[in-house]
């Protein structure tokens, strides 16, 4: 592999990233995360909070340093300080902290209009606080403030302060891009110089993403001789955030020959927890985290994985603990289907299979999300319809649900290529269906099933857009379910409605077993009425 230098990683979620708007982390869940960054994913250093922030950040660090100091970790958890000797240090030293990343400024523009100060005056106050921290056992790393700016409109005072710090001997020099305003040439460019120039020191470099440049900077600074690289779990951080850990871990291992010790098949579960305590949903979209980049959608990609993984790259899910998904929808063709059939255990003859792969297509029309969860459903809703000849059938409807007011349904019908057309009101909007489908067959002399059991589910670990399947029982001298499966539940069960319309169409009431009877419309059943739906279904499902 050629060069196997090391690269550190030190991620900041705990501090830099707890900058995101509106994200505060308890001391609890900054413990949490802590001990998964150390002891689960193996970041090198954690930089867990700032300074004489609050009580609540006392205690966080607290909690964070009696845990670590247990694990032989002190050295690794860092805590960033400021030059007001000795204010930061005590700080320190009462959280239980060993390292401090002390804040200096990096370009003569902050330091002039910030501090007030000249460079002599401010490498004074540095000296005092790196000597006083070191008198207190404390390492010490220096962050320039505002470096990207440094180099590129004050360069010589830039380099001067990182000479001045290469003689007070710091452990480390951490260089931010922390305006986000570097693009990778000049990334390249300002990072080649000082490693040349400083050849001994240890140099980080610190991104933002304000350009959604981010990790293409880290990429030019690690190949142009930076020692470390400073992450956030999900890119979380101020403004357009940090650069991400999984997306750092990814590019260092896939497009150099440097090393990085972090345990990759962890960051997945890290960043599902992170996203959980922060409160910062995920995009689905977002590389190596994101809920949709290890699912194909198109069929002939799962087409071509069948074949010989011809749509696979080197972010293969298996190494970040996630697993490839094959997506359900307008252009997911046969091979993804069966793709999710061949993990559900399912197989399903050739034409079964066309009608499954139909179904799915007008759903995904419908911008429906449809997952492998979904599919028996789907293949339970099919597989009826292809038992049930259609000659009754919903033709429109429009359905009203207003708060103080009854639910109320226009319903058309078609039976036997007749339209009928009647509206109603009832106790919820089923109910108004079926009130007004009521009065079209008691139009037409013919009556309805009484309705026994009405049963509502989702496919597991389903969401509030999963599909619903309703499941209906009916009796009309012998019992009989019907299904219905969509988005929305009262549509599910007017399918399942319209699958019983189409059943008893076939059904002698006097002799349930034998079918093909179309003569219903002068019979009179032997039941009272009160056995169906018009009086019964207010009491029995709503």
């Amino acid at each position: 592999m050629g060069n196997q230098r090391k690269i550190e990683i030190m991620d900041t979620t705990l501090r830099d990233g707890e900058q995101t708007s509106g994200v505060s982390f308890l001391p609890s869940e900054k413990l949490q995360i802590a001990k998964l960054l150390l002891e689960e994913l193996k970041v090198d250093r954690i930089e867990v909070a700032s300074a004489r922030v609050s009580q609540g950040e006392m205690e966080g660090v607290q909690k964070i340093t009696q845990w670590a100091g247990e694990r032989g970790y002190l050295q690794k958890v860092e805590v960033l300080g400021f030059v007001d000797t000795p204010a930061s240090v005590d700080w320190l030293v009462e959280a239980g902290a060993k390292v401090m990343n002390l804040l200096t400024k990096g370009s003569l523009n902050h330091l002039v209009h910030q501090l007030k100060k000249t460079p002599e005056q401010h490498f004074e106050d540095i000296q005092k606080a790196v000597d006083y921290a070191k008198s207190k056992d404390i390492t010490v790393n220096v962050y320039l403030e505002d470096w990207s700016n440094g180099m590129r409109n004050s360069i010589d005072y830039t380099l001067s302060l990182i000479a001045f710090l290469n003689e007070i001997e710091v452990s480390r020099i951490m260089l931010p891009d922390t305006l986000g305003l570097l693009n990778p040439k000049e990334t390249s460019e300002f990072i080649q110089l000082i490693t040349s120039k400083f050849p001994d020191c240890h140099f980080d470099f610190h991104a933002h993403n304000d350009y959604d440049l981010s990790v293409a900077n880290v990429l030019e600074a690690i190949n142009g001789g930076i020692s470390g690289i400073h992450t956030t779990v999900n890119g979380l951080g101020e403004r357009a955030g940090n650069a991400p850990l999984e997306s750092v871990t990814a590019i260092i291992k896939d497009f150099t020959d440097f090393e990085i010790g972090l345990n990759e098949n962890k960051i997945y579960r890290v960043s599902k927890l992170v996203e959980q305590f922060s409160g910062q949903h995920i995009p689905a979209n977002k590389p190596v985290v994101g809920e949709n980049v290890f699912t194909q959608t198109a069929g002939i990609h799962a087409d071509g994985d069948n074949k010989k993984n011809l749509y696979f790259n080197d972010l293969l899910p298996e190494r970040f603990g996630r697993e490839r998904k094959y997506a359900l929808g307008k252009t997911s063709g046969k091979a993804n289907i069966l793709k999710n059939l061949q993990e559900l255990g399912i197989s399903l003859e050739p034409d079964e299979l066309t009608k499954v792969t139909q179904k799915i297509i007008e759903l995904g029309d419908k911008k429906e999300r449809v997952t492998t969860e979904d599919l028996p459903y789907i293949i339970s809703d099919v597989l009826q319809n292809n038992s049930i000849t259609k000659e009754i059938f919903i033709e429109g409807y429009h359905m009203t649900h207003s708060r103080g007011l009854k639910p109320t349904v226009q319903l058309k019908m078609s039976i036997h290529g007749k339209s009928f057309e009647e509206h109603s009101s009832g106790d919820g909007q089923y109910d108004a269906f079926m009130r007004a489908l009521v009065k079209i067959y008691k139009s037409q002399g013919l009556q309805l099933p009484k309705l026994t059991d009405y049963h509502v589910s989702i496919p597991p670990g389903g969401k509030t857009d999963a599909f619903v399947e309703t499941v209906i029982t009916w009796d009309y001298g012998r019992i009989f379910k019907t299904k219905g499966l969509d988005s929305d539940q009262t549509v599910a069960a007017m399918m399942a409605t319209e699958k019983m319309l189409n059943i008893i169409d076939k059904i002698d009431i006097n002799n349930p077993d034998k079918v093909n009877l179309k003569e219903l419309k002068n019979h009179n059943p032997k039941q009272d009425k009160e056995n169906f739906y018009g009086n019964e279904y207010s009491a029995t499902a709503r």
